[in-house]
């Protein structure tokens, strides 16, 4: 579990997240994603409260298609969260989950 909270910046959705890229009291969840065969790293919004879904066995799911500017290359990112909308489980299709330091440097290296 750990690991996932370095992978997108904490665990709660309250001051954690907001450090992640949104203005403070941001609800928000970022995860950082880069599409394979591309440099360019992604960063998706999720909003606990609006975005997630029910599957019919009553599992809570994100599932966003991750286009990044400057890569032909889609991803998807899947997230599962817990009935009190915590995240469980995060997965990319397509590329790999990075950390908010890796979109960081990627940024810098960017010139923005």
């Amino acid at each position: 579990m750990d690991f996932l909270r370095k992978l997108f910046g904490g665990g709660s959705a309250g001051g954690a997240m907001s450090a992640s890229g949104g203005a403070t009291g941001d609800r928000g969840l970022y995860f950082y994603v880069q599409p394979r065969r591309c440099e360019a790293i992604g960063r998706v919004r999720i909003d606990p409260m609006n975005d997630i879904s029910e599957d019919d066995e009553g599992h809570y799911f994100v599932r966003k298609e991750v286009r990044v500017i400057g890569c032909p290359f889609p991803a998807e990112l899947y997230v599962r969260f817990s009935a009190k909308r915590q995240v469980l489980e995060a997965s990319v299709e397509g590329g790999t989950l990075v950390t908010e330091a890796d979109y960081s440097a990627w940024k810098q290296q960017q010139g923005s």
